[in-house]
Parts: structure tokens; sequence; C-alpha cells
């Protein structure tokens, strides 16, 4: 059988398939009886946060062919980079989102047993597009009009999440009554309680200046729905420069739609991506677009994007942790860690707060680095 790794989880695609196919009748309630079969499976997309796999299903239903290019995308092994991951809650947003202005790839079903493959999953259906994370292609870095086209469909589309009807489309359940802002530092901060090994001065004054500067609600705005992690990696487009598909809901919530402003000002910037080059919006313009397309009124941006740079920088520290704890050996955890430092002061530079503060330990143990690229190395 075929084995294949996702992330650094190896995964047996024939046992794999085999379980999918001998669970998909029990979802297709119209196939004919044995005709149900995994016709392609192992195309594999690397995140870090979930494993996604690549499949094609084929049945007969009434003696006719169908077919289905699918997604799966499984619970990742706990403990995760993202806790609590829930599945459920990711397939309910997609089932929201369907009737919506939101280009979202459309749910097919959910298993949240694990007991098919070990783990949850939910299928949804594979859109057609290009994800451009770093390194453009040289065809489409130069097709100015493309890349203008880009960053204005995605500000569209982050309006079009932000434009939700919550009670509409039943997303309004997403809400637990709390204040989403103190709710995102409580999280961010409890999350930091989980892996940390030794105080973390920088990161500590961090969390406090986040939370002693929050802002007033903005009675205007109302919660809404918001992406949680918008960056540009997480659109597809055409040829056209049109977004076909926003993914990896992972964390988004019903809040206040500025943290999802906040984290794409810090990711408009983000080296070797598209929206650095020339001929994108600038970040005052996608400002201004945004603001036409909602008609909110964007308010004290230094302090989202300082909220914006703890939740990156936390996120990377949870990476370097489990693996300096040996809960994952995927080395990309270890050379993003790098970043926590400049990060750290670049949030606290937000705030006008002492960005030369030392951060403590957030590195994989150099020990533990070496054992894994001997590991790797040897294979």
């Amino acid at each position: 059988m075929t084995s294949v790794p996702v992330g650094d989880v190896t995964i047996d695609v024939g046992r794999v398939g085999a379980c999918l196919a001998q669970w998909l009748p029990s979802v297709l309630a119209d196939a004919d009886a044995g005709s149900v079969r995994v016709a392609r499976l192992g195309e594999i997309e690397v995140g870090h946060s979930a494993e996604t796999l690549l499949a094609d299903f084929e049945w007969r239903a009434a003696g006719a062919e169908r077919g289905q290019q699918a997604v799966v995308r499984l619970r990742p092994p706990k403990p995760g980079l993202l806790e609590p991951y829930d599945l459920g809650k990711q397939f309910a947003i997609l089932q929201g989102l369907e009737a919506t202005g939101v280009r979202s790839p459309r749910p097919l079903w959910l298993e949240s047993t694990g007991t098919v493959l070990g783990q949850e999953f939910y299928v949804m259906e594979r859109v057609a597009g290009s994800v451009y994370k770093t390194n453009v292609p040289y065809e489409v870095t130069t097709d100015q009009a493309r890349i203008r086209r880009m960053t204005e469909s995605l500000v569209e589309q982050i309006a079009a999440v932000h434009r939700v009807d919550l009670a509409g489309t039943g997303l309004h359940r997403l809400a637990d009554g709390s204040d989403p802002l103190e709710r995102e530092i409580d999280h961010w901060s409890a999350e930091v309680r989980r892996v940390q090994r030794g105080p973390l001065p920088a990161l500590e004054q961090l969390i406090c200046a986040v939370r002693s500067e929050m802002p007033p609600p903005d009675e205007r705005l109302g919660p809404s729905l918001v992406h949680g992690n918008p960056k540009p990696g997480n659109f597809a487009f055409n040829d056209a420069g049109e977004v076909t598909a926003l993914f990896n809901w992972d964390l988004a919530t019903v809040g206040d739609p500025m943290t999802d402003i906040g984290w794409m000002e810090w990711m408009w910037r983000y080296p070797d991506c598209f929206t650095r080059l020339p001929a994108s919006l600038s970040v005052e313009q996608f400002i201004a677009m945004y603001e036409r397309l909602t008609g909110h009124s964007t308010r004290y941006r230094p302090w989202y994007r300082a909220l914006a740079g703890l939740k990156l920088v936390v996120i990377l520290l949870v990476g370097s942790m489990l693996f300096d704890a040996g809960h994952t050996d995927d080395l990309r955890f270890a050379d993003m860690a790098q970043g926590i430092h400049p990060l750290t002061a670049r949030a606290l530079r937000q705030l006008h707060r002492d960005a030369r503060m030392y951060s403590g330990p957030v590195l994989p143990r150099p020990e533990r680095v070496e054992q894994v690229r001997g590991r790797v190395a040897a294979q």
C-alpha cells in the first residue's frame, strides 16, 4: 500500500481509500449498490493546522455514472497547532455560507465520530483556482491588471464575509454572549500558558499592553462573521484574478470585523506575497475600498494590528513548543519560530511600547532541532 506524508503524519492511502469507499454509500443515498469507488486519493496539500487530501469519488445512480471532485479535511492529531480544533463548527459555517455572496467550498458530508478513519473529517467540493502563498509565478507577477484585480477581489470577499446575515444563515449561534475582544485576548493568553516553558517578558508585555489599551465597543459595527485568518494564501483565484474560494475557516467566529482587518494589514506586506507587488492595492487603498463596500469606519487600526501581531506570535510559539516537546517533527515550526522575537517587537511598536525586551525561551532547543534534522537527512 502507498503511504504519503501530510505534514509529519504518514497516511496509508490504501487504507483511507478503502475506508472511505465503505463509508460513502451511507451518505450517497442514491448510489447503486456496490458502485461507489474512490478513483483518486493522495495528492496532498500540506498546511500547518490540518491534514488535507484531494479525492475523486465515482458511483452509479439509477444506472447513470456520477462523480465528485472533493477535498477531505481531517482533524489533526492532538495536541494541535490551533486548539480547540472544531471541525463541526467549520462545517456549519460552510453550510451557512452556501446562500451568501461569500465564495466558499460547498460542504458535502461531515463524519464527526472518528470511527471511519480514526479521526474526524469532513468532505467539501473541490473548487477550481490557484492559491498563491509565496513565490508567485512570473507570468502572474508581470500581469499588472491581474494582480490589481486579485487584491480588489480579495477585499470584496472579506467585505462579503462581514456582511453575512448572521440570523438568516443561522451563524448567530456561533456567538457565546461574551465580549469578542476580551474573548480573543483570553484565548491567546491561555495558548501561551498551554505551551510556555519559562517566563516570556516581551510577549507578556504585549499581552498586558493589548489588554490595557483595548478600544471601546463600536456599537455601529455590531458582531459580524469573521474569518480569523484572511491571509492572501487562503484565497484561490481564477486566471482573471477573481476569487473562486476562501478556505481554512479554522479560526472563524462571530466577533469584531476589525480583527480581520488588523490581520490583513499585518499580512498585506508579508514577504513574497502578491499583495507586496507594485500593481496591488496599497494598504490605504484596501482600507478605503473595504470602508466603501461595508459602510464601516475603520478605527483604532494600530491596536488591531498589535492584536494581530499577538495572535501570530502565539501561533508561532505554539508550533515551536510542540516541536520542542516532540509532538511534531515538522521542521517548518522550528524555522518559523525564528520570527517570534522580531514580530513581538513589531507588535509592541504598534502601541509605542519598549520593543527591546528579552523574549525568553521561544525557540526549540538546538539539540531537538539537530535530532530531527539528522533523522530527516538519514531518510
